[in-house]
């Protein structure tokens, strides 16, 4: 990778990549995941190359979540078997994902790999979105706790002997042939668009039965083992840029204890109505630029203010979805605190 790839910073851009830092830590805390979707896209506003960007988000991630991950800890929500059950095969993913992405870019270009990964943005986080925002929607006009899926409930009662492993913080039985697929699916998203949470919390919701606070917590031991993985794996071949990893993990390692605060003052369907609505807008704005990726290959053609109108839009459709999630976070903690 040539060191051209590596932009030069102004002070404007440090003081913008903080500040996304700061609100991508927040959600990250809350949720266990969703500050990347908005951190990749984030750097490549500032003209980064979106296989770098990618790179550099897995840099400072791992810290994080160790910090996250920790903080949440102590309120007694991270299965840290469950974690480390799903980060075997999550690692392995993450190195795979992580070489058809390299290759994709060989092949196709920056346009082709920026194109792969908001295909993958849209058809994951539409699909996942819908699904939980319909499942907070049901828990909040019924004013019921969470309760077990079909799914979950289903393979939670399949016994397969010798595989079958309890996860005390979870308070759930299962064979670790459910968990080690999941756990590959989460490090493939994760080094495809850096955001495996979107896959690895839901699917121990959904399809583990773990709730929403265990899960979210536990993700982010998932997202420290891939993180180190992935950082390393891009490294080698030149990819990661240290200083905007840095830069993003000042303003995070705030965020993400004050988002990690928050979880203990809320009800649990709040985290997944916080985790939908940033899918879902996330989704919208990753489908603008799909036209223009398709310009640049020469698929389509599109006027050169057409292509910037579009950009722009999903860049505002970006920070309007992360700054909606924060103030969603932020008040849901004040009235908490207030309450308790």
């Amino acid at each position: 990778m040539s060191g051209e790839a590596f932009i030069a910073l102004t002070p404007e851009s440090v003081v913008f990549l903080l500040i996304v830092g700061f609100i991508g830590g927040l959600v990250s805390g809350f949720i266990g995941s969703g500050g990347a979707f908005v951190l990749t896209p984030g750097m490549m506003s500032l003209g980064v190359p979106g296989v770098v960007a990618v790179a550099s988000n897995l840099c400072h991630k791992f810290p994080k979540a160790l910090v996250g991950a920790y903080k949440r800890h102590k309120y007694g929500q991270v299965d840290i078997k469950l974690g480390l059950w799903m980060a075997l095969t999550a690692s392995l993913g993450m190195w795979w994902g992580a070489g058809i992405q390299q290759d994709i870019r060989r092949l196709y270009g920056e346009a082709g790999s920026n194109l792969y990964v908001s295909l993958a943005f849209v058809i994951v986080l539409t699909i996942v979105g819908l699904f939980m925002l319909r499942d907070a929607l049901r828990i909040y006009r019924s004013g019921a706790a969470e309760r077990t899926s079909r799914l979950a409930s289903w393979v939670q009662s399949v016994e397969i002997p010798g595989t079958m492993v309890n996860f005390r913080v979870a308070n759930i039985r299962v064979s670790v042939l459910f968990v080690l697929p999941l756990g590959l699916a989460t490090g493939l998203l994760a080094s495809i668009i850096a955001v495996g949470g979107f896959i690895g919390v839901p699917g121990m919701m959904y399809v583990l039965g773990a709730s929403s606070l265990v899960a979210s917590a536990t993700e982010l031991v998932i997202a420290f083992v891939m993180g180190i993985g992935g950082t390393f794996k891009f490294a080698l071949g030149g990819l990661v840029d240290i200083r905007l990893a840095m830069l993003i993990l000042l303003g995070s390692l705030f965020g993400v204890q004050l988002g990690a605060i928050g979880t203990t003052f809320v009800k649990p369907f709040m985290i997944k109505v916080v985790m939908a609505m940033v899918m879902l807008i996330v989704a919208v704005s990753r489908a603008l630029v799909v036209p223009v990726y398709l310009a640049q290959l020469g698929v389509v053609g599109l006027e050169r203010p057409s292509l910037l109108l579009l950009e722009r839009a999903s860049f505002a459709l970006m920070v309007l979805a992360l700054a909606a999630g924060a103030f969603i976070i932020v008040a849901a903690m004040v009235r908490g605190y207030r309450h308790a």
